[in-house]
């Protein structure tokens, strides 16, 4: 269960971080284009969206690289045994 968690915690950061990002960059491209900050719906649904995708494709990928860690570990500490 450690590793899920684990995983789970470095994924939803990773897709904070990027959703933040990317609505920062509309906000931006919005205010380029406009001369104002206009947070429009199409924004939270897309940046919704990016978030999810990319929470999601990041926590299968952690949680295979810390289960991929934990099994070599054992390996290591079994191997140091014999």
């Amino acid at each position: 269960m450690t590793p899920d968690l684990k995983a789970c915690g470095q994924a939803l950061l990773t897709a904070t971080i990027n959703a933040s990002l990317a609505l920062a960059l509309m906000l931006l491209i919005e205010f380029a284009i406009s001369g104002s900050f206009q947070l429009a719906d199409a924004y939270v649904w897309a940046v919704s969206v990016i978030g999810l995708v990319i929470f999601f494709a990041q926590f299968w990928r952690q949680r295979h690289l810390c289960r991929h860690c934990q099994s070599e570990r054992e390996n290591d500490a079994e191997n140091l045994k014999t």
